[in-house]
């Protein structure tokens, strides 16, 4: 034990030296040190370096989404690297896990989606899909067409096109110079959409995207009827539908991918975290045959856009094996009822206490909106959501908060929890608000 303590303490050091972490207040690392350690995970739970284990509600980054642990992933990875760990797939070159990962994602995509361009991630994939819509157009001779347009409270990711496509203002904010030729409808308004549309001029828009729910910008779940209209739109003004199904796909939502709710297939969807469930560093896009057909006749010369690592074969060989897992446990179809559990669980929370408001849940992608009372809608002035996921950290949940222009919890639990997991994780919550709820309220 004593030994665990000392190695934790300079981890501890060394990582508030030498490591800046993503998405982290720089300051609070600095004072506090990194919140966990991690040493080991196994299905649904994370063991830290002191031991303690914690339900991982988040699946990470909403990307584990067949759990911890999975020795069958170990395996897979270990073979190809033994066989053929990389090699480039530039200038045509091309490797087995890369054709055959290929040809099954067009199998399980919705629509004619049938042609793969691989990237390393979610960002470089949403990137990719505003490169290949803005190069589409060139070859269509319509070059005016550059305009990407996206919706309010979206998030597609860091990469330099991905920021400037995402509706979060902040994260726009972070930088001084974001690309042009970005814009931003109302999040569930097709009248805002077409508006926009008729404002810049449809001969200047080169695509339209959105995720099927909006994850980081709070488990927003579109209205009825929207994307239908949305597809409408695009097709009545020629415009590019891209579906960023970085979050969504591969069973978080209940179905294979997020669009499928709607009967809905775009031009082009962007996937990434579940294709290999966190296991592997993989993404892309996936192309219409239409838009594949359209390349392949108009480009004569290279296509100048690539990744070192797209089409990697490790990588690839674990999301055949992820998907493999997927669909053998019948995760997508778990994923769907044990939504259907947690969202039950938030209607529970929400009957007992005063400060949770609207709850919501997709498969197993799910908010709880934070108030000061759920029966007036009022919220509080300070945002209460972070005090929760310390508080329920404490207790042994990770879950994640939203504060953008509202004050939520987010929850992405992998897709093979059970009725019994799900209930201890409401039973965590319900401890953790009755907690901070008696002190917020207290102050008034």
């Amino acid at each position: 034990m004593l030994k665990e303590v000392k190695v934790g303490k300079e981890l501890m050091e060394l990582d508030k030296k030498h490591f800046l972490h993503p998405t982290s207040s720089i300051s609070q690392q600095q004072e506090n040190g990194p919140r966990f350690i991690f040493t080991e995970g196994k299905g649904i739970y994370l063991t830290d370096i002191s031991g303690k284990k914690v339900i991982d509600g988040m699946s990470s980054l909403w990307n584990v989404n067949i759990g911890h642990g999975r020795e069958e992933i170990a395996q897979v990875a270990q073979e190809q690297m033994t066989k053929l760990a990389f090699t480039s797939c530039f200038a045509t070159f091309s490797n087995e896990p890369a054709i055959r990962l290929a040809a099954k994602l067009a199998s399980i995509a919705p629509g004619d989606l049938n042609a793969v361009f691989f990237t390393s991630g979610g960002s470089e994939s949403n990137d990719t899909a505003f490169k290949l819509a803005r190069h589409y157009w060139i070859l269509k001779g319509q070059p005016n067409r550059q305009k990407i347009i996206s919706r309010s409270k979206s998030y597609h990711g860091v990469a330099m096109g991905a920021t400037s496509a995402t509706g979060l203002k902040p994260f726009r904010d972070f930088t001084n110079s974001i690309s042009p030729d970005f814009y931003y409808v109302e999040g569930s308004s097709v009248e805002a959409l077409r508006e926009e549309i008729e404002k810049e001029g449809p001969e200047t828009i080169a695509a339209f995207i959105s995720e099927p729910v909006q994850g980081a910008g709070g488990v927003n779940i579109a209205p009825k009827g929207y994307f239908e209209e949305v597809r409408k739109i695009c097709n009545e003004y020629g415009i590019l539908m891209i579906a960023d199904e970085v979050i969504t796909g591969f069973g978080r939502t209940g179905k294979f991918f997020g669009m499928e709710h709607y009967g809905v297939s775009p031009d082009m969807m962007c996937f990434a975290k579940g294709v290999t469930s966190g296991y592997a560093q993989l993404g892309g896009v996936i192309l219409s045959d239409k838009i594949h057909k359209d390349f392949i006749e108009h480009s004569r010369d290279t296509l100048l856009h690539g990744y070192t690592y797209s089409g990697h074969a490790t990588a690839c060989s674990v999301a055949l094996k992820n998907i493999e897992i997927i669909e053998r446990e019948n995760l997508v179809e778990n994923s769907r009822l044990m939504g259907e559990e947690m969202l039950k669980g938030f209607k529970f929370l929400q009957d007992k206490h005063q400060i949770v408001g609207e709850v919501r849940a997709l498969g197993l992608i799910g908010g709880i909106e934070i108030v000061k009372n759920n029966k007036t809608g009022e919220r509080f002035e300070n945002q209460i959501s972070p005090k929760l996921v310390a508080e329920a950290a404490k207790r042994g949940l990770i879950v994640r908060s939203v504060t953008f222009d509202q004050d939520t919890l987010v929850f992405a639990p992998p897709l093979n929890i059970n009725k019994d997991e799900i209930n201890l994780m409401i039973d965590i919550l319900d401890e953790t608000i009755s907690a901070v709820e008696q002190e917020v309220l207290s102050a008034f």
